[in-house]
């Protein structure tokens, strides 16, 4: 379930960032460049998540 999760949050916030770049440099919005960037989002946290970033009592 937290995988679903983190691919709701990383569409919804690569969307805004997309969104609010193209808006600001009045270029046009690509739907592509938020799927790329969902893609990368969600793989980078669940790298981090599962495998690069330890608790403390782990450590």
């Amino acid at each position: 379930m937290r995988y679903i999760w983190t691919i709701i949050w990383a569409f919804l916030l690569s969307f805004m960032a997309a969104y609010v770049i193209s808006n600001m440099s009045g270029g046009s919005f690509a739907f592509s460049q938020v799927i790329v960037t969902t893609i990368l989002f969600t793989l980078a946290a669940i790298i981090l998540g599962e495998g690069v970033i330890k608790d403390a009592d782990e450590a």
